[in-house]
């Protein structure tokens, strides 16, 4: 199996302003892409909102001017793009994950763990269903932000047909003041789980004046932060998850054999 090629695009938001993050991406990130060969393109949750409880303002259909912007630049930079936003459904709001190619929807996630800290569960439907990308033969886990918290959501199962998964994204509006628990836990998620553990978080301050420091990172199956956009500002990184370290890992130290099964989902 191929090596994937990500882009982590690390970035502050306007708040609640859908024209302004739209051209700041292109304009600081997604210009300089055109013509490279990456594979996925992530950027934080509620990319082009920032974490706003103002639903029925900001929400959009699964056809809105949103989804059509990310493809379009997936077209353009022929890749796949992963993002959050509000979309209303079924007369509900979801904090949606999607995968997006020049096609369309590739697939979506729709958050399980609704942040109640900042009313995120009053606003918002919780999702009811794991979701595993398949990407170039790799297995993906699609988790956002909160979600993090919830090591038996995110256990990877295991059976005589192999291993669910190969690495976890989160993409996130985590604040800076619980930074040490963003850097434990995606480092946790990585060692019990025995995958590449990817998180994406923004910088700057919101409308609520909350500070946000980055710190997005990679994560070895093994437990090492081979990136870490510490004290970053804006910026975007190419990460390479290498197949080699996942069959090194599991020929070695085969732990995910004695694991439990927590999770059931029928």
């Amino acid at each position: 199996m191929q090596d994937l090629k990500i882009v982590l695009i690390q970035t502050e938001q306007f708040w609640e302003d859908k024209k302004a993050n739209f051209n700041w991406i292109e304009q600081n990130y997604f210009n300089d892409l055109v013509g490279k060969q990456v594979d996925l393109v992530l950027l934080p949750e509620m990319f082009n909102t920032s974490f706003t409880m103002n639903v029925e303002q900001l929400s959009e259909s699964m056809a809105g001017e949103s989804i059509s912007w990310l493809i379009f630049w997936a077209k353009k930079l022929n890749t796949k793009i992963g993002a959050t936003l509000i979309i209303k459904e079924n007369g509900g709001y979801y904090n949606r994950f999607v995968i997006v190619d020049d096609k369309g929807v590739d697939i979506y996630y729709n958050k399980r763990h609704l942040f109640r800290m900042a009313d995120e569960n009053k606003f918002f439907k919780a999702g009811d269903e794991r979701i595993v990308y398949e990407l170039n033969g790799w297995k993906i886990l699609l988790q956002v932000c909160y979600d993090l918290r919830f090591p038996v959501y995110s256990r990877k199962l295991y059976d005589e047909k192999g291993h669910e998964y190969d690495a976890i994204i989160y993409l996130a509006n985590w604040p800076t003041k619980r930074a040490n628990v963003w850097h434990t836990l995606l480092q946790a998620r990585a060692m019990e789980n025995q995958a590449f553990v990817i998180g994406v978080n923004r910088v700057g301050k919101d409308g609520n004046e909350i500070n946000y420091s980055g710190n997005s990172m990679v994560v070895d199956p093994w437990g090492n932060i081979e990136n870490d956009l510490l004290d970053a500002k804006n910026v975007k990184m190419l990460v390479i998850l290498k197949f080699d370290s996942l069959l090194s890992i599991r020929e070695k130290f085969p732990a995910y054999q004695d694991s439990d099964v927590f999770f059931n989902d029928k």
